[in-house]
Parts: structure tokens; C-alpha cells; sequence
């Protein structure tokens, strides 16, 4: 247990140095998927049955990499298992890279809208050729918010229970989700398992989330205690049963609405506010909500190395 945490604060630095490589393993799971996906469409029969194979195939295989991976490496020795386990915690976390996504967008908002519109569709699975000005900064903010989840507390999380190979299990499934684990009408069938697994898989980590951006929120000066007030108030105000939490801890600590009406894939699709509409979003909020990114994370290293401590 000790030398897992060990490993996992050492990514956790690595992540916070470098950032996601140019060449991410999550690109090969992306293939593996595309690829399945197109070969049981092909097949024809029951998708929803189709459904349950990609998605179990598509984390089993990664898991089992993973554990072989890690097998070859221990019979070198503890310290390339400990290096092994370091890298393959760095790259399944993305707090630096999530932070500079953010950074761009905003960069680009000081060029033109149309710069941002552009940038902002590089993080963002909604049209963004109409967004205003406004709509790209909520958006950046959206997507800072529920990524802290799905893309930093929840890793952490898996990977402090059960190492790489549960991190890992659990970046196959968020791949899953993000690419076929939508409710339209060409993937309700053959991404409802996806979907399903990664809602599971996120309660927790989500709800856990919120609490950190409450708590980081006060310590930044924020409004902390109103973020924790949207979080009571508006946390199922999303169709997915995470997504909102840490959504309202953000729209709460800047005092901003978000949500709303988007428009995806060319369908406009109606969902809820979050937060008050108490002022304007101006540009200066997507420094403020990467700052809470970075507390969050902070925050729960801290946990972890907490545990680190006493498990020595």
C-alpha cells in the first residue's frame, strides 16, 4: 500500500511538471473502441447486448495491459515497478493539461470571439460556431468543473484503492462514455452500458469533488460557503447524476449561472440553470475556476499523503 501511494504522489508531481505527453495511451483505448464499435454495427443484431461487450471488453482489456505491464516490470526489481507505477499514474491524471486547455481559451478570447469559439471547441462536446462571447467563457468553465471530477479527484481516487491498474480501468471507462455514451438516437443503444458504468463509477468521486472545490473555494478568497449552498441546491439539475455537483460549487463560489440551452450535433437540447445569475462572466473566471482545479487537486494529494503517512 505504501509504495502504491508512493507512486501515485510521484504522478501527481509528474502530472503538475509536464502535463499530458503528445502520444497519450488514451488514444489507443479511443482506437480499440472506434474500432469495436464499427465491427458490432457491422455484425447487427441487439446493440443493447452489443453494448454490454464493448464496454466490458474495452475495461478488461485495458486492466489486463495494465496488470501485465506491471507484472513484467516487478520482475526487474521494486524500483522500475515504482517508476512504472509513477508513469502510469501521471498520464492518467490531467491537471496541468485541463488548466492549459482553459488558459488557451482564454488566451484566445483576447485575440477574437471567433479565436475562443475555436479553442473552446477543442475541450467541448456542444456546437460552439454560434456561442457568444459569454457562452465560450461558461463553457470553459463547464468543462474545468466536471473534468476536475472525471479527470483528476476520480483517478486519484481509483488509483490510491487500487493502483494503476483500477485508474486505468477507470480511464477506459470515461473513454467509453466520452465517445459512444450519449442518448441520441446513434448511440442510445450501443452506449447505454458506457454510460451507465461511468455514472456508477463517478457518484462518489463527484460528490467528493464538489466538497474540495467548496472547501478550496474559501481558502481562494471565493465564496465558499455560497459554492457549498448551490451544491445542496442544485445538484441534480443535470441529466447525468454527477455532472451538476461540481458544476454548482463552481457557479456558486464565482456567482454566475451555467447550464442553460446548448445546441449538440445540430439538435438544440434543453437543461437547467445552475447557480444565480448574480453578474456577468467575464474572462478573469476561467483563471479563478483553474485555480480551484488546482486546490482541489492539491487537497486531495494531501489526502492521499496523509494516508501515505499513517500507512507507513
Amino acid at each position: 500500500m505504501k509504495m502504491m501511494l508512493g507512486a501515485l504522489l510521484a504522478g501527481i508531481v509528474l502530472d503538475l511538471i509536464f502535463g499530458d505527453p503528445q502520444h497519450h495511451p488514451v488514444c489507443t483505448i479511443g482506437w480499440y473502441i472506434s474500432w469495436a464499435e464499427k465491427k458490432l454495427r457491422a455484425r447487427g443484431g441487439n446493440l443493447r447486448k452489443s453494448a454490454v461487450f464493448l464496454t466490458a471488453s474495452a475495461v478488461l482489456l485495458t486492466m489486463t495491459a495494465s496488470a501485465a505491464l506491471l507484472f513484467i516490470l516487478s520482475r526487474f526489481g521494486k524500483l522500475p515497478l515504482f517508476v512504472g507505477m509513477a508513469v502510469m499514474n501521471w498520464l492518467g491524471l490531467a491537471v496541468k493539461s485541463l488548466a492549459s486547455e482553459a488558459r488557451g481559451v482564454r488566451d484566445a478570447l483576447g485575440s477574437s470571439d471567433e479565436e475562443g469559439r475555436k479553442q473552446v471547441a477543442r475541450i467541448v462536446g456542444r456546437d460552439t460556431q454560434q456561442l457568444t462571447r459569454e457562452e465560450v467563457i461558461k463553457a470553459t468553465i463547464e468543462t474545468v468543473a466536471e473534468n476536475t471530477t472525471d479527470g483528476v479527484i476520480a483517478p486519484m481516487l481509483y488509483a490510491a484503492l487500487g493502483g494503476p491498474v483500477l485508474l486505468w480501468g477507470f480511464k477506459a471507462a470515461s473513454t467509453l462514455d466520452s465517445m459512444v455514451g450519449y442518448m441520441d438516437e446513434r448511440y442510445r443503444d450501443i452506449g447505454w452500458a458506457s454510460a451507465k458504468l461511468d455514472d456508477a463509477l463517478n457518484y462518489i468521486p463527484a460528490r467528493l469533488t464538489a466538497m474540495l472545490l467548496c472547501v478550496t473555494a474559501l481558502l481562494l478568497g471565493l465564496d465558499g460557503r455560497n459554492a457549498l449552498r448551490m451544491v445542496m441546491r442544485d445538484h441534480d439539475k443535470h441529466k447525468s447524476p454527477n455532472c451538476a455537483w461540481s458544476e454548482a460549487a463552481a457557479a456558486g463560489a464565482l456567482h454566475i449561472q451555467l447550464g442553460g440551452t446548448h445546441a449538440y450535433f445540430g439538435k438544440t437540447v434543453e437543461k437547467p440553470t445552475i447557480g444565480d445569475d448574480d453578474r456577468p462572466v467575464c474572462i478573469e473566471d476561467i483563471d479563478k475556476v483553474n485555480r480551484m482545479l488546482y486546490g482541489a487537486a492539491l487537497w486531495m494529494a494531501a489526502l492521499i499523503a496523509a494516508g501515505w503517512i499513517v500507512g507507513g
